[in-house]
Parts: C-alpha cells; sequence; structure tokens
C-alpha cells in the first residue's frame, strides 16, 4: 500500500485523504495544530475564524457528500459545529489515526535520485524527521498569511485601537465605543464591518478600491449558494457570449439583492466580472440605515487621521485590514519553487492541481473560489485519488503545458473562480459529471438546482444508488427547485442554450423536457 503525505488537516487534507484511502493509498497527514479542521478549529495561531462567526455557505453546501451535518444544524452552522462535523467525518472514514498533529512539515522536495518526495518535518518536540512518499498532496488552503497593503503612513497610525488584520479578528468588544475603519470589500470585511456595526463600535467606516455587487446570505428564505451557482450557470459561460454571461449575473444580483448604489455606497462598476462579488446579509441593510459609511480607498494615514482618495479624511481608533491573503507555501524547496514559480496569487499549475514536472506532487484547495468550496475540494480530491490510482488516465504532458500557459495568461487579472465553474471543471476530469439525459425526472434540480456535492455521484466512480433521491431532496429543501418540472423561463433559457450548443442529442432532450 502506497503512502501519500498531506501537507494539512483540514477540510481539504480530510477529504483528499478520504479518497486516496479508498483508492488503496495509505494517506498521512501532517497538521501543525492541535486538533484536526484547519481554520475551523478556531486556534488562533492558525485559524482566522472569529468566535461568532458562522459559514457563509449553507448547511448543505457546507459538508462532504458522505455525511450530512447532525439534525438540527442551523442552516448556517458555527464555527463550532464544523469543527465537530470534521471530527466525525475523520471517525467515519478512519482518518483520525492517520492525523499526526502538532507536526510542522519544513521542507518538501525530491527524494534521492530523484525518486519520490523527501518530507522534512519536526514534531512539538523540534527534533527533525524526514521521510520519503512517493506521493504528496499539499492541502494547506489559501488563507495563512495575510496580505497588508501598501498604505503611505500606516504604520504611524496612532489610534487607540491599533492596526490589525482580519485574520486576528478574536475579539469584537474591545472595539466598543471605539471609531473603526475596516479596509477591503472582502466577505470577511464586510462580516466584520457588519458585526461591528451591532456590537456597539461608535463609527463604523468601509474602505475598499472597488464596490463589489453584495448578495444577502438568504433570498426569499433560500439559501443564495443553492440558486446562484448551478450547472446551467456553468453551461452557459461555456456557450453564450461573455457578455451576455456577465450581465445575466448582474442582472439576478440586483433582482435579488439590489445595486449598493440604491443604499447610499457606491455604484459598482456595469462589468459585474470586473467589479467582483462578495456576499453578505446584514452589509447593506446597514449603510442603508447609516451604521456604517463608506468611502473609497485610503490614500494615507496620518495619527489617528486617515484621507481618503476623495479628499475626505476620518479621524479613527482602529483599523481593520480585512484585505486578503498571499500564498504561502514556505516548505516548497527550492527547486519546487523554480518550477512553480508561485507569487502572492498564483501558482504555476495544470487546472489548479498538477504540474507535468512534478510527477507524484499535486494541490487541493489553493484555487480561490467564489462560492461554497466544498464540492469543489471533493471533486478535486477524487480527480488526484483517481488519477494516481490509474482509474483515469493523467493528461498529456502538452496539455498540462497548454493549460499552464492559460492559467499565466491571466495571472493579472481576476482570481476568483465561481464555484460552479470549478465544480464542473474537476467533474469532467474526474470523469463524473452526470449526464443529465439519463435523469430526466432530475432535470430542474440538476441543472438549476443546488450543485452539491452528492449530485456529482449519480454515475461514474464511486456513485452512490441513493443519490437520486438526495439530488431530488436537497434541491426541494428550501424551495428553490420545489418540483421536477420546468418553469417557462427554465424552458426558455434551456432552448437557448441547445441552439447555441448545436448538439443534436441535447436539443431532442430538451425538446422533451422543455416543451411547456
Amino acid at each position: 500500500m502506497a503512502k501519500v503525505a498531506i501537507l494539512g488537516a483540514g477540510p481539504a487534507g480530510l477529504v483528499a485523504a478520504r479518497y486516496l484511502k479508498n483508492e488503496g493509498f495509505e494517506p498521512v497527514l501532517f497538521e501543525q495544530g492541535d486538533r484536526i479542521g484547519g481554520q475551523w478549529t478556531g486556534d488562533p495561531r492558525y485559524s482566522g475564524v472569529w468566535p461568532s462567526m458562522r459559514t457563509n455557505t449553507s448547511r448543505v453546501m457546507s459538508a462532504f457528500s458522505d455525511l450530512a451535518h447532525e439534525p438540527g444544524t442551523a442552516v448556517y452552522p458555527t464555527n463550532q459545529e464544523m469543527g465537530a462535523y470534521f471530527q466525525r467525518y475523520a471517525e467515519r472514514f478512519g482518518i483520525d489515526s492517520c492525523v499526526r498533529l502538532r507536526t510542522t512539515v519544513q521542507e518538501i522536495g525530491r527524494g534521492p535520485d530523484g525518486g519520490g518526495w523527501m518530507v522534512r518535518f519536526a514534531h512539538e518536540d523540534g527534533v527533525p524527521w524526514r521521510e520519503i512518499f512517493p506521493h504528496v498532496v499539499v492541502a494547506t488552503g489559501r488563507f495563512r498569511r495575510p496580505k497588508t497593503p501598501d498604505i503611505p503612513g500606516l504604520a504611524s497610525f496612532a489610534g487607540i485601537g491599533g492596526v490589525s488584520h482580519a485574520f486576528e479578528y478574536k475579539n469584537p468588544q474591545r472595539y466598543r465605543d471605539l471609531r473603526v475603519l475596516v479596509a477591503g470589500c472582502s466577505i470577511s470585511a464586510l462580516e466584520i464591518a457588519s458585526d461591528l456595526a451591532m456590537l456597539g463600535a461608535a463609527r463604523v467606516v468601509s474602505s475598499y478600491r472597488r464596490q463589489r455587487y453584495i448578495i444577502q446570505k438568504v433570498l426569499a428564505g433560500v439559501p443564495a449558494d443553492h440558486i446562484a451557482f448551478t450547472r446551467f450557470g456553468a453551461w452557459a459561460g461555456e456557450w453564450f457570449p461573455a457578455e451576455a454571461t456577465a450581465q445575466a449575473i448582474r442582472d439576478f444580483i440586483v433582482r435579488t439583492s439590489g445595486s449598493p448604489d440604491q443604499v447610499g455606497a457606491p455604484r459598482p462598476d456595469d462589468d459585474v466580472l470586473e467589479a467582483g462579488i462578495a456576499l453578505s446579509q446584514n452589509f447593506l441593510p446597514l449603510v442603508a440605515e447609516g451604521r456604517i459609511v463608506t468611502k473609497p480607498w485610503i490614500a494615507s494615514v496620518d495619527g489617528r487621521v486617515v484621507r481618503f482618495a476623495d479628499g475626505t479624511e476620518e479621524d479613527v481608533d482602529a483599523i481593520v485590514l480585512g484585505t486578503g491573503y498571499e500564498i504561502d507555501m514556505p516548505f516548497l524547496s527550492d527547486e519546487v519553487r523554480g518550477v512553480l514559480d508561485p507569487d502572492s496569487q498564483n501558482i504555476d499549475l495544470y487546472k489548479y492541481t498538477f504540474h507535468p514536472d512534478l510527477d507524484g506532487l499535486a494541490f487541493v484547495g489553493t484555487l480561490e473560489v467564489m462560492g461554497p468550496s466544498f464540492t469543489v475540494l471533493e471533486l478535486q480530491a477524487r480527480w488526484i485519488a483517481y488519477v494516481w490510482s490509474g482509474a483515469r488516465a493523467a493528461a498529456s504532458r502538452d496539455a498540462m503545458w497548454a493549460g499552464i500557459a492559460a492559467l499565466r495568461a491571466r495571472r493579472n487579472g481576476q482570481h476568483q473562480v465561481p464555484m460552479h465553474v470549478a465544480a464542473v471543471l474537476f467533474a469532467r476530469e474526474a470523469g463524473v459529471e452526470p449526464e443529465v439525459e439519463r435523469f430526466p425526472e432530475l432535470t430542474r434540480a440538476l441543472l438549476f438546482g443546488p450543485l452539491t456535492p452528492v449530485s456529482f455521484r449519480l454515475s461514474g466512480r464511486d456513485s452512490l444508488p441513493d443519490a437520486p433521491q438526495r439530488v431530488a431532496q436537497e434541491a426541494a429543501a428550501f424551495g428553490a427547485v420545489p418540483s421536477a418540472d420546468l418553469t417557462p423561463e427554465q424552458g426558455a433559457r434551456l432552448r437557448a442554450l441547445a441552439s447555441a450548443r448545436r448538439d443534436p442529442a441535447f436539443a431532442e432532450f430538451v425538446q422533451r423536457v422543455a416543451s411547456a
């Protein structure tokens, strides 16, 4: 049984271990923390989770296909519930006994004579060890190294609350009665600004370079991730003009959550892909109430005075930087680093996973996903496991290099990939994208319902006999897909897609299911 070293025992590492073990490998997980769960442990040394934080994705989309949350779990689980979920998942698949806790990987590099991979590591006693593995999976996540923007005078800030990053936001009470500036328009920045405004900060100012479109977490009683990220949306992005797809996304957001400028925030760029998208249930209502004030980006800081790009100033007591994270992989050997050529946001990988010159090394979870990540992580893990077991053929070197070149060409552009696009990408590579034509009774659920992990266990390797029933149940759970019948609008959209695809078999299928 070939061993596989997995760096990290968070969601990515655990799901990789589950599928590699199922394919006959022996996973060994290296975890620097005291327990499994990654960010969801809440360990302040390694986690950016704050005590009251909940998921920003729904319960159904915040679980893997083999294990549901416990009955009674909220629609948006607490971080404590997520931590317990990962412990149960590890126990369910016998992964907990494979984890080496309080163990830091210091370097991964080529083994002797280029065979396998040398993993150098140290336990909590600091004594160095090394071990050779035929395969290594890097599953350390994207949210390890806080990114601090270059702001003139930031080091001079003299407010009583100091300057901190969202990663360090652990105690909202310390900001009570203070004037706080939250920099950034990421999900964490918007959630922290909302948190502070509702928990007694004297004034909350939100500053960012560009205004993103903001989707509320719950839309007419339905979690946004059940209707915003669909298989139809992924297919539409492939077959319709990019401008039409972007306009459809913008129209959906404005129709369901409004445009930020309607409540006093800046107007986003008309191109939703240029503006970007964030998620927050309370941010825009709090702006509308005047409890959060929006400002353009910071021009400079002088003592407690912050000057903004529009010439206005604010006297503040604390600054919280919700400005994202940089890819952080200090354990890569110089040779591996030279091959992958990482910068703060990118790595040279074929479809975010493999490199043609690094056989036996793979990455899970380095892709920045817009939307729920669990489906994407599980599919990426399945692809790796199937390729290494021989169940799926690896891509050719030429195909890998072409894919890497395509990603390099976009290095200076948008880094986020919509969840539905990433899910379909990895499902195809793993050979598990369901043929919708085989499940006409699930047409509406599969095309316009949530892209749950179990919706990719209908066919192909590791298919489940109860998957059709579970797909239907999860699609109908909140009323987003209450029946199997397509609405007239959905039928029209499918007919337009069939026309664009020019696939006779698909057109015949659409004619049958969208005849209304």
